[in-house]
């Protein structure tokens, strides 16, 4: 179900246990070879997936595609906003929502960098609505442990424009690959302790812009590596780790809250 395609009537009939599920995301580069809503087009996917598995089991909320990607200016083709105009929007989106009665909310990112802004969007709405249950994941986190032994590339090949995201938009977007103008590979040296990927945290963070962290490249990753088929497998995983989520949400009692 698709919050904007009911009527009100329809919305307010709805058993209030029922899963809102909202997508936040980024319009950014994301190197030569794909669009810049990428990680748009990738949260829209996943949740159009899910509401496939599960017509009458969520309600999804309509998509925040632009969020925090101040990083990525100085490499062109990127909107953003501040922190603090994403958390503030982001909370009274889903607060509109969740003021009808609703008791469930998933948050799925699909940007790295709104990680920390849906972190305390989390606890503001957590504790304006205590009677509810407040969920923000990243898909990549959430399905961390399906997606490891898919990896193909191993450490390092999963990071921006990479294998994951290439593949899945492959799959999603074919139109919005540039096919012939896919790189091998993308990244730049740094510390032992500040490296990581997608699926491999790094000890400690050394903040930097995405055009230090690539090279100038906008790429992070093995994007060579992706393929369609590929982008199918890593969608499947996703949405069993959500569709796990959003199931046991649904099926639990109210929350009881304490004072």
């Amino acid at each position: 179900m698709y919050w904007e395609r009911m009527t009100a009537p329809e919305l307010n009939a709805l058993d209030r246990n029922v899963p809102l599920v909202l997508s936040v995301a980024a319009v950014e580069q994301h190197g030569p070879h794909l669009a810049s809503g990428t990680d748009s087009i990738i949260g829209a996917h996943f949740l159009q997936a899910l509401e496939a598995a599960r017509p009458d089991g969520v309600v999804v909320l309509p998509q925040v595609k632009v969020g925090c990607s101040e990083h990525h200016m100085d490499l062109g083709g990127t909107l953003t906003v501040s922190h603090a105009v994403f958390i503030d929007y982001v909370c009274e989106l889903a607060g509109s929502a969740l003021r009808h009665g609703f008791r469930n909310l998933v948050i799925l990112n699909s940007h790295g960098g709104n990680i920390a802004a849906a972190g305390v969007i989390g606890e503001r709405l957590g504790l304006a609505f205590p009677a509810c249950r407040i969920v923000v994941a990243t898909w990549w986190r959430l399905a961390a442990e399906g997606l490891l032994p898919i990896n193909l590339g191993g450490p390092g090949s999963v990071g921006h424009a990479c294998e994951f995201e290439t593949s899945v938009v492959m799959c999603a977007a074919p139109g919005e690959v540039r096919g012939d103008r896919i790189p091998e590979r993308g990244d730049a040296a740094t510390f032992p302790w500040a490296e990581g990927d997608l699926l491999r945290g790094s000890p400690a963070v050394l903040v930097r812009t995405m055009a230090e962290m690539t090279g100038g490249t906008g790429v992070l990753g093995t994007p060579a590596l992706a393929s369609p088929d590929h982008g199918e497998r890593i969608t499947g995983v996703v949405v069993d780790a959500l569709t796990s989520v959003v199931d046991t949400l649904f099926a639990a009692q109210p929350k009881e809250h304490v004072e």
